[in-house]
């Protein structure tokens, strides 16, 4: 960009859901804090003299971004989509993509591959990176007796595409068949989906929050279960995390920086970094993990677009690195800003080709867009006159 070029404005995109398909109606209170989150992200902007506006998703992410064209705007994506639809998080950034935008975040793969629980374990486990065992269990009915007798209680069960911590409970952590059995109907039912049972951890358990390109670790996080004497309550919940009128709601502290000895701190950063190349993360992500009693580091779960809120735990993170919520946010803005943009009208180098010749009415056939092969375009293009394409 030339130095008298006006830079791009941002608009900050995020969600506002008034009901939900499936799950639970205090489920709602996890979309809730995305508002005040890009608020509070478009403030820090202002404050940093950029050009900033809230674009917010009601019904149509097109509908949303339609004042904000892709040559002017770069988007500050806090979308998850609407109604707990499954994977609208990915299609919002494939959306973004394909429209053209520069982005912050990840990509819709690697945030739909994330969010599949079962299939980032198989592609975490390809690359050598340890996860607890699992298995993905459609019906009450899989929980036979061939079944029970190769699975490894206690285990946790959660909903297979859920994130959040929707649909985890004090229930979720089971020891026998017939909790098991009652919790996969639960999930089944409410949450219109497979359950993952996940072999239960009863360790330490890490946040790692990552952003950069290659991934750059910010200080480590634990949760702080030390008033929890049932080794098997030692989870966050729901309740935990967002409801925080709610009588199971225990106010866990996190330690930043995690108390970690030099040794185990590397090996989990390390892990951290494996599992954010594994998925294909971009930006920025928080990698939550548990270490065993033997001390190994387990990945649980990838969040690519981990929540932003001064809050929450990735802020907490980027604070004990000495980064302020807006020095945070300018970084990851800075970030989506070296991406190549195929709406870049500074640098030839990142267009993308354009097709020079017309359809015969002084129209381009490929303004915008990769190139076609020539033979591809000439039968798009050509029309016949006497028997004879021209």
């Amino acid at each position: 960009m030339s130095a008298d070029s006006e830079p791009p404005g941002v608009a900050v995109l995020y969600n506002v859901t008034q009901r939900l398909v499936k799950g639970e109606p205090q489920d709602l209170l996890a979309d809730r804090p995305v508002v005040a989150c890009a608020r509070a992200v478009c403030n820090a902007l202002a404050a940093a003299g950029h050009r900033v506006a809230l674009a917010p998703i009601t019904s149509e992410l097109e509908e949303a971004l339609a004042p904000y064209p892709p040559g002017e705007w770069v988007v500050f994506n806090l979308g998850e989509g609407l109604e707990g639809r499954l994977f609208e998080e990915a299609r919002i950034a494939w959306a973004l993509e394909a429209l053209g935008y520069r982005f912050t975040g990840s990509h819709g793969d690697a945030i739909a591959l994330s969010v599949h629980k079962a299939r980032a374990k198989a592609v975490l486990q390809s690359h050598g990176v340890a996860t607890p065992p699992a298995w993905v269990l459609r019906s009450p009915d899989d929980v036979d007796w061939a079944t029970v007798s190769a699975l490894p209680f206690p285990l946790i069960v959660k909903p297979l595409a859920e994130d959040a911590s929707l649909g985890i409970g004090p229930e979720a952590v089971v020891a026998s068949p017939q909790a098991l059995r009652d919790r996969v109907a639960y999930v089944v039912e409410r949450y219109r989906q497979a359950a993952l049972a996940e072999a239960f951890i009863a360790g330490r358990e890490l946040n790692v929050a990552l952003w950069g390109d290659p991934p750059q670790a910010l200080p480590l996080a634990e949760i702080d279960f030390s008033a929890c004497t049932d080794p098997l309550a030692r989870i966050v919940s729901f309740a935990d995390k967002w409801d925080q009128g709610s009588s199971e709601c225990r106010r866990l502290p996190v330690l930043c920086p995690a108390p970690l000895g030099p040794e185990l701190a590397a090996d989990v950063t390390v892990t951290a970094c494996r599992a954010w190349t594994a998925l294909g993360c971009r930006n920025y992500a928080r990698v939550d993990m548990r270490v065993s009693p033997e001390g190994v580091p387990y990945v649980l779960e990838v969040n690519c677009n981990p929540d932003l809120s001064p809050d929450a735990g990735f802020a907490r993170s980027a604070r004990a690195a000495s980064y302020t919520f807006g020095d945070m946010v300018g970084h990851i803005l800075e970030l989506a800003l070296r991406q190549p943009g195929i709406y870049d009208r500074e640098s030839t180098a990142y267009r993308w080709p354009v097709y020079s010749k017309t359809n015969g009415r002084h129209q381009h056939l490929q303004p915008h867009g990769v190139e076609l092969r020539r033979r591809a375009l000439e039968r798009l293009s050509g029309q016949r006159r006497g028997g004879q394409r021209i």
